[in-house]
């Protein structure tokens, strides 16, 4: 998933990269014949950047002849700045993104097809479901690495006095048991749930997978058109009525971002919140000294704990004239000791077998093993792979599911917006 850094790591982003050099300049070689690479990095909390800093530092002191620059990029805008930096030929040789990001740039021509590059091993590592969604037209464009489902961060004390049952993975909440316990966990001061969808596109679909939801369909000729089916409308229509009939779900909190509702959580004006996985670490380090709370499954449907996830991922630009030894220091990062390193920094979870395997996330402590229950349920995200999909969320999706969940518009139009006016979109990239 992105995430959000300060506005200043944009003009730092530009300056480390004419600082520490970049793929098309020259032959990426030192005058003393030693391979220099640039390696863009979105790491963003403290625990992460010093993970990646680290590692880079222990391959640069065990590969003297293929040396490592760690750029700090921003996940606010790294696809633009991404664009640019590849129509100018100076792109980073390493780039980390997210893998509903590279659709565009794979199909462009812009990132490298790591199919003939990458070891047996990453590859036999990382689950097939991870691989797809980094693979466009049978080209593999980038290694799926760190991935985090939605789950719910509830006040255990708040759970415990009204007696609902707790879901596990085993038995999770269905869509219309979350909605009555949503309900029952609200009274007076106290809304049984707080929905953070300032960014509702995601969210929706994939958490509608749970559901049966799909919404994107692929036609034999390859063509990808949308279609709004019964179970595309539950995850929604369940927020809707949590919102605007059942009064269980803050209104206030559908224009907030995951960290806006933290200081309510904590002060007991939510019973829950749906948030992604790495947001435990805000609560382990924000809320007051004694304060009580647990993680559970997200809501399940006709298709089980399944969600979609866009996983991060690593990528090399089709422009590095060294992709070989680009794609051996991913190797590197991405061993699973390593692997779990980054995970642990991200407070996300990793995709390679081997390392979701590893005990350290799977103790109860600030529900790691919850997590990691979830893992195989993880499905790529509905829109991964659709042309098009960015200019539809903003222009399209975004603002016509904010006008459903707070009640502006009703389901009928909400599927003529998302639908009708999507497919024009998607139309115009696919003639």
């Amino acid at each position: 998933m992105r995430r959000r850094l300060p506005a200043l790591a944009a003009t730092a982003t530009a300056l480390a990269l004419l600082l520490t050099g970049c793929s098309g300049e020259g032959d990426g070689r030192d005058a003393d014949g030693t391979i220099r690479l640039s390696f863009q990095s979105l790491a963003w909390q403290k625990e992460s950047v010093d993970a990646n800093e680290q590692l880079v530092r222990e391959w640069n002191a065990a590969h003297p002849d293929i040396q490592v620059d760690y750029v700090q990029g921003s996940w606010d805008n790294v696809h633009d700045q991404l664009l640019t930096s590849f129509e100018g030929g100076e792109a980073p040789d390493i780039i980390h993104d997210a893998s509903d990001d590279l659709a565009d740039f794979a199909y462009g021509g812009y990132l490298a097809d790591l199919r003939d590059l990458l070891p047996g091993r990453l590859t036999r590592d990382i689950p097939r479901q991870s691989w797809e969604t980094t693979t466009f037209d049978g080209g593999v464009y980038g290694v799926p690495f760190l991935q985090e489902p939605k789950v719910l961060i509830a006040n255990t004390k708040i759970l415990a006095s009204s007696g609902v049952r707790i879901p596990t993975p085993a038995k999770p909440w269905s869509w219309p048991e979350f909605r009555q316990v949503s309900e029952k966990l609200t009274t007076k001061g106290t809304y049984g749930v707080a929905w953070p969808l300032k960014e509702p596109v995601s969210v929706t679909l994939n958490l509608g997978l749970s559901a049966g939801g799909k919404l994107f369909h692929r036609g034999v000729d390859g063509k990808v058109t949308i279609r709004s089916d019964a179970g595309d409308r539950i995850m929604p229509g369940t927020v809707r009525d949590q919102v605007n009939s059942d009064h269980s779900a803050a209104r206030s909190a559908l224009g907030m971002g995951g960290s806006d509702t933290l200081p309510g959580f904590f002060g007991g004006k939510y019973a829950m919140v749906p948030l992604g996985f790495s947001y435990r670490q805000q609560v382990v380090e924000q809320a007051p000294e004694g304060f009580g709370w647990t993680v559970l499954p997200a809501p399940a449907g006709s298709g089980g704990l399944a969600q979609g996830v866009s996983p991060q991922t690593l990528s090399v630009a089709e422009d590095s004239p060294h992709k070989k030894e680009a794609v051996q220091f991913i190797d590197f990062l991405l061993r699973p000791a390593n692997m779990v390193r980054l995970a642990k920094g991200d407070w996300m979870l990793p995709t390679g077998t081997e390392a979701l395997a590893d005990p350290a996330l799977h103790t109860e402590e600030n529900g790691w093993a919850i997590g990691t229950a979830l893992a195989r349920a993880l499905r790529p995200a509905p829109a991964q792979s659709v042309r098009g999909y960015p200019e539809w969320k903003d222009k399209v999706a975004t603002p016509a599911l904010q006008e459903y969940y707070s009640g502006a518009i009703d389901t009928e139009e909400l599927r003529k917006r998302l639908v009708d006016d999507g497919n024009r979109v998607l139309a115009r990239y696919q003639r």
